[in-house]
C-alpha cells in the first residue's frame, strides 16, 4: 500500500465517521486516538464491539454505520463545492488538536481561503439572536474594524449578533468565517441562505456534519467549542444568562483564550450574561483595538483614552491656581485671590492680567470676576472658546 493510499484510506475512514459518531462524542474520539481509524470503522462495520459504550448505543452506533457511505458523501460534497479537510492535512488548524479526545474527526469546508492559514489571526464574536439594535451595531463595527485591522471574523452564521458580525466583516472587505452546526451544503437558518452563501464565496463554511445533516440543539453547544478552539480569542456582546454563546465563552476560557465581553445597559437582560463574564475572568473591550490589543502581537496597543484638550489645560499651574480660586458668581479682591491661590499679591494680580488677555476674567472696580465664557467652561467641562 503506498502512501497516498493509506492517506485515502484514513481520509475516507474520517468522513465514515463523520456519519456515524456525533460531533465531540469524547468516547468516540478516545477509540480513534487508542484504536486508530482504520480499526474504529473495521469494528463498526463488522459489529464487534468497541469499550466504554452500553449495548443499545452501541447498537445505535452499528445501525448508523449500515447507512454511512463515505464515497457518497464526498461526491455531494463535491457537488457543493465544499472539501473535506483532515488533521493530517496540511490545511488542519492545529489549535483545534487542544480539544483532546473532543477534536472533530473532521471538518468540511466551503470556500477557496486556506482555513489554517485564516484561523491564525482570528477571533470568534457571538451573543445573542433576539439581539437588540444596540447589539447589531456593536457587532458589526467591531467586525468591520477587525477586519480592517487584517483580522479574519469568525461566528456561527446565525440570526442576531452572528448575522451582524458577518455582514460587517464583508461591509469591511475583510474575511469571515461561518461555523454551522449542520451540513455545510444545507445553509441555516434558512432566512440566511444569501448571507452563508456570500461567506462560501468571498469566506469560508464550516462544519463537522456531513453534507445534508440538519441542525439540533445538542449540535449548536458542541459546534461552539470549535469557534472558541479555532480563534484566538472570543467576544461576547450580547447574551442573557441562559444564552448558548456563554458556552463559547466558557469554552474559550478552558482552553486559555482570551475572553473578552461588551457591556451594555445594566437594565438589559440581554446583557447579564455579558455582566457576568465580566466580573470573571473576560476582558471589557468597547472597540476592535482594544480586542486587538489583547489578542495581536507585542506592540499592537490601543490608543490611550482621554478627554478632549481644553485651551485652560495648556495654561501654567500657577495660572490656572488662581483661575480656580475665583468664586463663580461674584467679583473677588486680589487680596482674596491670592489667599485662594496660596502666592502672593502681587503674583496673583500679574496672572489675573494674563487671564484677562485670555478672555477668562474681568476687571469690576477693585475686583475680579469670570467672564460669562469662563463660568460656562467650569459648569459644563466645555470650553466655548
Amino acid at each position: 500500500m503506498t502512501a497516498d493510499d493509506s492517506r485515502d484510506g484514513e481520509l475516507l475512514g474520517r468522513i465514515f465517521l463523520t456519519r456515524v459518531i456525533e460531533p465531540g462524542d469524547e468516547v468516540g474520539g478516545r477509540w480513534v486516538r487508542e484504536f486508530g481509524v482504520g480499526e474504529v470503522v473495521r469494528r463498526l462495520r463488522g459489529g464487534e464491539v468497541l469499550p466504554g459504550v452500553s449495548e443499545q448505543r452501541w447498537a445505535g452506533l452499528v445501525a448508523r454505520a449500515a447507512q454511512a457511505d463515505a464515497e457518497r458523501d464526498l461526491e455531494a460534497a463535491g457537488s457543493a463545492g465544499a472539501r473535506f479537510v483532515a488533521p493530517c492535512d496540511a490545511e488542519w488548524p492545529r489549535q483545534l488538536d487542544d480539544l483532546g479526545d473532543a477534536r472533530p474527526l473532521g471538518l468540511w469546508v466551503r470556500g477557496r481561503p486556506s482555513l489554517r492559514v485564516w484561523a491564525l489571526r482570528s477571533v470568534a464574536v457571538v451573543g445573542a439572536r433576539a439581539c437588540t439594535e444596540y447589539g447589531a451595531h456593536v457587532a458589526a463595527a467591531l467586525a468591520s474594524g477587525l477586519a480592517e485591522r487584517g483580522w479574519v471574523v469568525v461566528s456561527g452564521g446565525a440570526y442576531g449578533i452572528d448575522g451582524a458580525a458577518h455582514r460587517g466583516a464583508l461591509a469591511g472587505r475583510g474575511a469571515t468565517v461561518a461555523v454551522l452546526a449542520c451540513g455545510v451544503d444545507r445553509p441555516y437558518p434558512r432566512g440566511h441562505a444569501a448571507l452563508i452563501g456570500r461567506i462560501a464565496e468571498q469566506g469560508l463554511v464550516v462544519g463537522e456534519l456531513p453534507p445534508g445533516d440538519h441542525p439540533t440543539p445538542s449540535r449548536f453547544i458542541l459546534r461552539n467549542r470549535v469557534i472558541a478552539a479555532l480563534t484566538r480569542g472570543t467576544v461576547v456582546v450580547e447574551a442573557a444568562h441562559r444564552s448558548g454563546s456563554l458556552s463559547t465563552a466558557r469554552a474559550a476560557q478552558r482552553l486559555g483564550r482570551f475572553t473578552m465581553g461588551v457591556p451594555g445597559p445594566v437594565t438589559s437582560a440581554l446583557s447579564a450574561g455579558v455582566h457576568e463574564l465580566l466580573r470573571g475572568e473576560a476582558a471589557l473591550v468597547t472597540d476592535a483595538a482594544e480586542i486587538v490589543e489583547l489578542v495581536g502581537d507585542i506592540g499592537e496597543l490601543a490608543p490611550v483614552r482621554r478627554g478632549p484638550v481644553l485651551p485652560r489645560d495648556l495654561l501654567d499651574p500657577p495660572v490656572r491656581a488662581v483661575l480656580a480660586a475665583l468664586p463663580g458668581d461674584r467679583a473677588a479682591p486680589a487680596d482674596e485671590i491670592a489667599l485662594g491661590a496660596r502666592t502672593t499679591r502681587d503674583e496673583a494680580i500679574a496672572r489675573l492680567y494674563e487671564l484677562r488677555a485670555l478672555g477668562y476674567v474681568e476687571r469690576h472696580g477693585d475686583g475680579w470676576k469670570l467672564t460669562r465664557q469662563a463660568v460656562m467652561s467650569v459648569r459644563t467641562g466645555h470650553d466655548p472658546r
